[in-house]
């Protein structure tokens, strides 16, 4: 006997969780620099850091990432 199976596509959204907060980092990419700001809950905290390092360092490339939480729902 063969088992059949049915697949059925469920339509999904996914969106920002205003609760789940969002966080904000800057990383100095220089080459031999590891510095990074660490997380901050404020975009402002994570630039300051960083005119903060390229003011003592003159170093002034970063990668910026910023985070937030998402919620996948059903659309139905």
């Amino acid at each position: 006997m063969t088992a059949r199976s049915v697949y059925r596509h469920v339509p999904h959204t996914i969106r920002h969780v205003p609760e789940g907060g969002i966080t904000y980092e800057v990383f100095c990419v220089t080459a031999g620099c590891n510095a990074e700001s660490g997380p901050h809950d404020e975009q402002e905290a994570a630039q300051d850091w960083a005119l903060r390092h390229t003011g003592r360092t003159g170093h002034d490339l970063f990668r910026r990432l910023v985070t937030d939480h998402a919620k996948v729902t059903r659309a139905e």
